[in-house]
């Protein structure tokens, strides 16, 4: 009976005993001579806490720990909520020597180590984490937690693990000794080290971008350059916070380090959208180019500004995750109406030089950060990969890169417009004060020599009279000149042909055809210069007279809407830029063969060809010939008087005759109407002969 009583005493207490410790959830292992490492995802007990219902020391130490491989990974993972985990690991020393292990579980927010005492409590031994961890520098050591046993003992250990973030590091619970550790960590330490030389090359370049920035802002204000400034500075904080999540970087932010959270989806948000909108309606001018998309780009500025200050609040509140759903949302909705944008800047970079700048910089950036996204899927999936946008990679450094080197290219390059545009206006100023002052110098020579006329006049009153008279001839003559010459100015460019072509202008542009326009007013303002420029002197090269009447009959040919063709041949012979012919002096019987050559209703298009021949004797031959109405006819549609003339050709006429008054020439002009010549024909023949001095 007595030993029946000792078994069942014996059982009772072999069996208390070992549901205590159960032999397959303890690690058993001589610490006198430990293994290099230890997978422990077989002797780790879990214990989840539910969402917003965290638990505490004593309320995790009475729960039941169930056995979960599940939960452990090596790569990143979206939980899809936050995690709030215990691990419970039992660690058993049958050696004869005390020692120490390390456990690794990774990098994550909070984390807890306690070691159970004899009695049942728990004790805390160390405390770390990304949100917690202050210390800056030996972040390596404070993430790996000593699991000492003393020799023949078992102990208890509890690791509590919290990961506000939807995104999870690597979680994977590994035991190793000293020697291994340090294995470990070189290992790790080298990956790291290339991660954050990429970084710190990445803020230098950055650094250096803000600096030449503010150059050019000095040089000139523009809020295009804060834009950038803003920019860049988004991007430096960015990025230098990148080195908080890194082991042995010493941060200058470790005593802040909410930060992590405060500007990681913000910044994103804050540098891609809302600097990133602005700085291209500051630096596009969308207001006064483009002022549709201009209010586009307000919108959206305003409406990024809003969800900046949501994920601030959302943050605030601790809902760490939050951020990172809506910026996955604003990152897919945004994908189609960017390449919207993209494809309108692209149909208007031919007008608009700094288009290309912008456009370039924005597909850099776009392409990049997509094609980081779908690299991304196959390996971590559609969730997993959405939750990773804000993780930089280096297709996404690339991108940012190029971007901010597209950026700053467009601003120097505008820079470089404005400077010149600055400097041209600075030249045309000096210019006209020189010609102020050689026509002060001109008008004080011309008052000296009058008075000396006067003092002659006075003492040989006699003799000068025939000079008074003659010069009085010379400055009528030098009157009479001049009037003709300023009427041949007005005469040149008939005020109807002025207002065609404006009407020209603004029917393109309403009707958005603004490269016809762009082209129309270019070739317009230069027939306007060429007419000022010309009127002032007597003669002018051939081949200015030919681009000259080039680009005046190209007006008139897209005014008529393609019904007027024309033709200007040169003699092969002739050397156009050593030929001289008199300023002004085609152009008006030009402009009356347009006029009443193209207004023929028995041809369905009027033809005008111009042809210069080079004659015996250094003698130019220009023949205008037109197949319109002809004179007679025109002379019979006026209500005009018979021997009315076009006011134009009889100033050119006169002007001939001066100049051959002038300096001899000989200039003859012959008028012909082909119907005279043969009745089947219509139209006008104008020949003019101009002999080379």
């Amino acid at each position: 009976m007595n030993r029946i009583c000792f078994l069942l005493l014996y059982v009772c207490y072999s069996t208390s005993t070992f549901a205590q410790l159960p032999a397959e959830d303890t690690l058993t292992l001589d610490l006198g001579a430990p293994p290099p490492s230890v997978d422990l995802r077989s002797y780790i007990y879990s214990l989840e806490a539910q969402e917003d219902q965290p638990l505490s020391l004593q309320q995790a130490a009475s729960r039941r720990f169930t056995h979960d491989p599940q939960l452990f990974h090596t790569d990143k993972r979206n939980n899809g909520r936050d995690h709030d985990l215990w691990l419970k690991l039992h660690v058993r020393n049958t050696g004869l020597k005390d020692s120490s292990l390390t456990l690794f579980t990774g990098w994550h927010d909070y984390m807890y180590w306690y070691a159970a005492a004899a009695d049942g409590t728990y004790t805390l031994l160390s405390q770390t984490g990304l949100m917690l961890d202050k210390g800056g520098v030996e972040r390596w050591e404070r993430y790996g937690f000593p699991v000492r046993v003393p020799a023949g003992q078992t102990r208890t250990f509890l690791l509590h693990i919290v990961n506000k973030s939807y995104d999870e590091n690597a979680l994977m619970p590994v035991l190793y000794n000293a020697l291994q550790y340090e294995r470990f960590r070189n290992e790790q330490l080298s990956t790291y080290r290339g991660e954050a030389v990429v970084i710190q090359v990445l803020l230098g370049m950055l650094l250096v971008f803000l600096s030449i920035a503010v150059i050019n802002y000095i040089q000139l204000p523009d809020r295009s350059y804060l834009y950038f400034a803003a920019y860049i500075l988004g991007l430096i904080l960015f990025f230098a916070l990148r080195l908080e999540s890194k082991p042995y970087q010493l941060s200058v932010f470790h005593h802040w380090p909410m930060l992590k959270y405060y500007w990681d989806i913000p910044a994103l948000l804050f540098c891609f959208y809302l600097m990133y909108v602005l700085f291209g309606n500051a630096f596009l001018n969308l207001r006064e180019r483009y002022p549709y998309m201009e209010q586009v780009f307000s919108i959206v500025a305003a409406s990024t500004g809003g969800i900046i200050i949501i994920c601030f609040y959302c943050i605030a509140r601790e809902r760490y995750h939050l951020p990172g759903i809506i910026y996955s949302y604003v990152y897919l909705g945004t994908l189609l109406p960017l390449l919207m944008v993209f494809v309108a800047l692209a149909r208007r970079s031919r007008h608009h030089p700094l288009v290309r700048f912008f456009l370039f910089g924005s597909l850099c950036f776009y392409l990049a950060c997509l094609g980081s996204f779908l690299m991304q899927i196959r390996p971590l999936g559609l969730i997993s990969a959405l939750g990773e946008l804000s993780a930089p990679s280096m297709l996404m450094i690339a991108g940012v890169l190029l971007q901010a080197m597209f950026f700053l290219a467009g601003l120097s390059y505008r820079n470089k417009l404005a400077h010149l545009e600055r400097t041209k206006t600075q030249e045309m100023l000096i210019k006209q004060l020189n010609k102020n002052k050689e026509l002060q110098r001109k008008l004080n020579e011309q008052l000296e020599e009058l008075v000396k006329e006067q003092t002659s006049e006075i003492l040989r009153r006699k003799q000068e009279l025939e000079e008074q008279r003659q010069i009085q001839l010379d400055i009528e003559y030098d009157k009479k000149l001049t009037e003709i010459e300023l009427k041949a100015i007005r005469a040149q460019i008939n005020p109807h042909f002025i207002f065609n072509c404006l009407n020209s202008i603004q029917l393109f542009v309403m009707q958005r055809d603004y490269e016809y326009a762009q082209k129309y007013l270019s070739d317009f303002s230069y027939l306007i210069r060429k007419t000022l420029d010309f009127s002032r002197r007597n003669f002018i090269s051939l081949t200015d007279e030919i681009t000259y009447l080039n680009t005046y009959l190209g007006l008139e040919k897209m005014r008529f809407e393609n019904k007027m063709e024309y033709d200007i041949r040169v003699d092969p012979t002739i050397n156009t830029t050593e030929l001289e012919v008199p300023a002004m002096l085609l152009q008006p019987y030009v402009e009356n063969a347009v006029k009443y050559g193209m207004t023929n209703p028995d041809q369905p298009i009027g033809r005008l060809t111009i042809h210069f021949r080079q004659l015996a004797g250094d003698m130019l031959e220009c023949v205008i010939e037109d197949n319109g109405i002809g004179i007679n006819r025109s002379k019979e549609l006026r209500t005009l008087p018979k021997h009315h003339q076009s006011s134009g050709m009889e100033i050119s006429s006169n002007r001939a005759e001066l100049l051959n008054k002038m300096y001899n020439t000989g200039i003859h002009i012959e008028i012909i109407d082909k119907s005279v010549r043969n009745f089947t024909e219509s139209g006008t023949i104008v020949r003019i002969l101009i002999p080379q001095l």
